[in-house]
């Protein structure tokens, strides 16, 4: 069997040959150095996760802010959609009643204006059936005006003509309506836009 020693360094021999000397300045330069070499790495190791630590927290930060924001836009739309059939039932339901309940205060404002613009003017009042039993108890009686309310049939429900000498005025209900429909409907849509 053969050795593999003599391919080795013995460094048991080369050091019982040289002796090393050490003074007291050449070790004390070691330790400054030492000192120097462990102060430097451990800066930049400081340095390092700080760095890390700021990239951290600004990913964190940043992805925070993104699912911030798509939770409040999903609630957003979640409440949109939520209110959609109610104001769309109150406004088909609910609004036209109240607003046939108060025409009567309509036509007693729109009376108001006449008195202010002509003092003392004759007004015919012209209106559906039903809506003419809802206004004849609103009307005043001693307005200072004279007052006719007249039935008409070919008036659609909601419509109310007021005629004053050579002028005329015309309270609709169901056009005002609809229009607070398309403002509710366009609000929603564009809403839902803004979501999307």
């Amino acid at each position: 069997m053969m050795s593999i020693s003599h391919l080795l360094e013995d460094f048991a021999k080369s050091s019982a040959s040289q002796p090393v000397a050490l003074t007291d300045v050449s070790l004390e330069d070691l330790k400054l150095e030492s000192f120097e070499n462990g102060y430097q790495a451990g800066w930049e190791d400081a340095v390092k996760a700080q760095s890390e630590d700021c990239r951290r927290i600004s990913t964190d930060l940043a992805q925070n802010l993104r699912d911030l924001s798509f939770t409040y836009h999903e609630a957003h739309a979640a409440i949109l959609d939520s209110l959609a059939p109610v104001v769309g039932q109150m406004t088909a339901a609910v609004l036209p009643e109240m607003a046939h309940a108060t025409l009567g205060l309509r036509i007693r404002e729109e009376l108001e204006r006449i008195l202010r613009d002509q003092p003392t003017p004759q007004v015919r009042i012209t209106a559906a059936p039903d809506d003419a039993l809802a206004i004849d108890p609103l009307l005043p009686d001693d307005a200072g005006i004279s007052l006719s309310l007249e039935e008409d049939h070919s008036i659609a429900r909601g419509q109310v003509h007021l005629r004053f000498g050579e002028n005329e005025r015309e309270i609709d209900i169901q056009s005002l309506l609809d229009e607070i429909r398309e403002a509710v409907a366009g609000f929603f849509q564009e809403a839902r836009k803004e979501t999307a």
